[in-house]
């Protein structure tokens, strides 16, 4: 029984252009979640799917396993992400491979620390299908989020039936980081809401996900302070 990593890494990112290669603090942006996922314990094989001859060669170079080149119906913008997992999964099987678990890590969430990944796995048990990540969301859907009607109104987005008069009063919500996804093999296709789910807290200084260049700066301002 194989647990295994998996990292998605197309080559058009639009937000940040080349991001996954782009140097941060000494290595590729990739470079940063590959040598987490080497150095967790609890996984056994690093594999990448992207549809890039430069991040292929990137990510062999800093010891992961790219099988393939990805097919480039399933590297557009539109292009879903459990699609891509499920069949580099499918590919690692047919290869012979015995894979039990697999856990995402999106390279574009290079604060993780390596626990962060351990801990997550460790929560995927019998009575869970996914485990996600998250952080403590700056704003509250029952306090301060609303949402606007077709008329041009706007109310808040949840409502308890009374007023809420501040943020520690309301229900506890969690902003996803995108940064650690856990799945046994058999609830792989279920995908993130067709299951049973639970969520790894992380805090906000690891929970920073590369999009836009603001962000690519904030990370490099954490990682040299670090």
């Amino acid at each position: 029984m194989t647990t295994i990593a998996t990292i998605c890494a197309r080559g058009g990112s639009t937000g940040v252009p080349r991001k996954n290669v782009r140097d941060l603090c000494g290595k590729p942006l990739i470079a940063h979640t590959i040598e987490q996922a080497l150095a967790c314990p609890e996984i056994d094989a690093v594999y990448v799917s992207t549809d890039d001859d430069e991040i292929a060669e990137v990510a062999r170079s800093w010891g992961a396993t790219v099988p393939f080149r990805r097919p480039d119906e399933m590297a557009t913008v539109t292009a879903p992400k459990l699609p891509v997992i499920q069949h580099l999964v499918a590919h690692v099987v047919d290869s012979g491979v015995d894979v039990s678990c697999i856990v995402d890590l999106d390279p574009t969430s290079p604060l993780r620390a390596v626990s962060d990944i351990s801990n997550a796995i460790a929560l995927l048990d019998d009575e869970t299908d996914v485990v996600i990540t998250g952080y403590e969301a700056e704003k509250n859907p029952y306090f301060n989020m609303v949402e606007v009607a077709a008329d041009g109104t706007v109310g808040l987005v949840k409502s308890l039936g009374h007023t809420v008069t501040s943020r520690q009063e309301a229900p506890e919500v969690l902003s996803m980081n995108g940064s650690v996804y856990v799945w046994h093999r058999h609830s792989l296709d279920k995908g993130l809401w067709h299951g049973r789910a639970r969520v790894y807290r992380m805090p906000r200084e690891r929970s920073v996900d590369i999009d836009h260049e603001l962000d690519f700066l904030l990370v490099e301002l954490l990682m040299k302070r670090a």
